[in-house]
């Protein structure tokens, strides 16, 4: 019997984290005004809590105008279309993140190029990005990941210099800020998810922000089954299709947005008191510090893990480990899209992947992304953000977690079969 739980020791800690989601009488209240108003659905357009919210969560990003959409990925997908990507058009896309930023792109028949990312930030990398522009580049989408944000600096510089548009993916980015400016503001339009793991969530959901009126009268035509937009200035018709986010969904956004600086507050605090703990051990690296990311949005604390420096124990050793101390966390957070077995991409079911070629493009075969590879499946370990909604002491615990493992490394070695199951368990229920 080892000193590790996995090696039948006992855990570290027994009682779990903070709760998420998380609700209060004010999600209560605003459901019931929802529940006896009878306007319960997306038509008429927008309902009452839909518009209010709205309106503030674009004030809060800087933005003129935000509109909420029944997905995080429908959001990708209406800004696309805002931005008239069109068959055959490419779109260059990180490695590293999840499908659904990648699956809009091929579902209007345009095709993603994937670019590498940057291992100090898990984010596009974009020293790569011109190396990747081709005369059928109309887009950039980045990312902005965990706790990072991609160098906007840089690629709305190269934006410009290739007259390109930039989608801004905010699903990880609620109420950040670059240089003063919200999360989503800074590019052509910014796609935010409101799924159940994001730092504010109505289950499912999503929203669209923008500072281009064009395009959000777009966007409301496309989630509107085509309708005119609210304002309709630019007199816009287009076939559009039902993703209207619904009135109970609606209602308990409001009250998280009002919450958010508080927690995003305290995340960060707790935080930072983890770093302190994790300055030296052997076998753990810190994101790189960004002194440009001024309102920090922490929807999950990323650290590395260097199996190198620890006898060469793999990070799913590890991550189980952690795991049965009683600390969840995850090591297969993301995979390279293109390598994803939730990317089952047969070419000949999108038509653009083969059109003035021999042969048609084969996405899961074509690329090399290292540095993605070393995150997804060597480096990269992911703890979840409401683990810093508690007290220091529930970050003591996590830090204790981290040090008991390690110090304890070489029990894990032969356990690698085991630790890889555990990895994988619920990784389908964590998006979407």
């Amino acid at each position: 019997m080892g000193k590790l739980a996995i090696t039948g020791g006992e855990p570290l800690r027994k009682t779990p984290f903070t709760q998420w989601p998380m609700s209060t009488k004010e999600e209560a209240a605003a459901l019931e005004d929802v529940l006896t108003s009878s306007k319960w659905g997306g038509q008429p357009f927008p309902g009452k809590h839909a518009e209010l919210f709205a309106k503030k969560f674009a004030e809060v990003h800087t933005a003129k105008y935000a509109q909420c959409v029944s997905t995080g990925t429908v959001a990708i997908q209406a800004a696309l279309k805002a931005i008239n990507i069109r068959p055959g058009d490419e779109v260059i896309v990180p490695a590293y993140t999840w499908e659904g930023t990648v699956g809009p792109v091929l579902l209007l028949n345009a095709v993603p190029v994937f670019v590498d990312v940057d291992p100090e930030t898990y984010c596009l990398d974009a020293k790569l990005i011109e190396a990747a522009i081709t005369p059928k580049t109309k887009a950039i989408l980045p990312v902005h990941l965990g706790m990072r944000f991609a160098d906007m600096d840089e690629i709305l510089r190269i934006a410009a210099k290739h007259n390109l548009k930039v989608i801004e993916d905010c699903a990880h980015a609620h109420g950040g800020m670059w240089k003063g400016k919200g999360a989503g503001s800074m590019g052509d339009l910014g796609a935010f998810s409101f799924q159940s793991s994001k730092l504010i969530t109505s289950g499912e959901g999503g929203a669209v922000i923008t500072n281009n009126l064009e395009y959000m009268e777009l966007v409301q035509s496309y989630i509107n089954a085509g309708r005119a937009s609210l304002t309709d200035q630019y007199h816009h018709r287009i076939i559009g299709f039902n993703y209207r986010l619904g009135e109970f969904q609606a209602a308990v956004l409001g009250p998280q947005l009002d919450r958010l600086p508080k927690q995003a507050a305290l995340r960060e605090q707790n935080m930072k008191h983890l770093e302190t703990r994790l300055q030296n051990p052997p076998g753990i690296g810190l994101l790189k510090p960004e002194p440009r990311i001024t309102r920090l949005a922490p929807y999950g604390y990323v650290f590395k893990y260097f199996s190198s420096q620890v006898k060469d124990i793999p990070r799913a050793a590890f991550v189980a480990a952690l795991q049965l101390e009683g600390i969840p966390c995850d090591g297969l957070f993301y995979e390279p899209v293109y390598k994803s077995s939730l990317f089952p991409l047969e070419s000949a079911d999108f038509p653009a992947l083969t059109w003035g070629r021999d042969k048609a493009l084969d996405l899961r075969s074509m690329y090399s992304c290292p540095e993605s590879d070393r995150a997804a499946y060597q480096e990269a370990v992911w703890l979840p953000h409401q683990h810093f909604l508690g007290g220091t002491a529930d970050v003591d615990t996590i830090a204790d977690g981290i040090l008991k493992v390690l110090s304890n490394v070489e029990e894990l070695r032969g356990l690698d079969h085991k630790a890889i199951r555990n990895q994988r368990l619920g990784r389908a229920d964590r998006e979407s």
